[in-house]
């Protein structure tokens, strides 16, 4: 189940990613090459740092699913592009999937929970930090936004859960859905982060 949640997790990045593109007017080359950087940089990031094959490089769904989830983005671009919430539920998604995915590949590395929070947080965030450099836009973590914060948290609720012996299915969707939840809950009630500027 945890496999086709990453795939999913990876189409829903791609959608997201290629919503982006084309509101910045890209051609159909710039369309894909964001769209699937989104999908996969963060996941790409995190191999890397644990020295494992890369994942879309060796299993070809992910790359099939970055392409059907662009070209379905393309399709019916017009019904979405009114719909200013629709990025922000398409990157929640992917940032729930990936947290985990990313925390799990942490454990099978034998990491500390501290440490497959963080590469949880880097697998879910990276794509997205790709996507808004190559669209000439700060990257969304570096705002006062609630973005990185819920992939912390929904760590955290994983581990917890972990502790007190709930069932593998039962922690690793709880946590998925905390971190969707805070993030699309962040940007409908407008929690942020402080600022530490003031009001200028």
């Amino acid at each position: 189940m945890f496999y086709y949640l990453d795939i999913i997790g990876t189409a829903a990045f791609a959608a997201s990613g290629a919503l982006a593109a084309m509101r910045k007017r890209l051609d159909f080359f710039g369309i894909f090459i964001i769209a699937c950087v989104t999908a996969v940089g963060g996941g790409t990031l995190r191999d890397i740092l644990l020295k494992v094959d890369i994942a879309w490089m060796r299993d070809m769904n992910y790359m099939y699913a970055s392409i059907v989830a662009t070209i379905f983005t393309m399709m019916f671009y017009r019904t979405v592009k009114t719909n200013s919430r629709t990025l922000a539920i398409l990157d929640s998604i992917g940032l729930g999937v990936f947290t985990i995915a990313g925390i799990e590949k942490g454990i099978a590395g034998d990491f500390v929970p501290a440490i497959c929070i963080a590469l949880g947080t880097m697998s879910a965030c990276f794509g997205g930090v790709i996507r808004d450099m190559l669209s000439n836009e700060i990257p969304i973590i570096f705002h006062k936004e609630i973005y990185a914060t819920a992939c912390i948290i929904g760590g955290v609720v994983y581990f917890v859960l972990w502790h007190f012996d709930f069932t593998h299915q039962v922690y690793t969707f709880a946590a998925a859905m905390t971190v969707v939840s805070v993030r699309l809950l962040s940007l409908h009630f407008d929690w942020q982060l402080p600022n530490i500027y003031g009001n200028k």
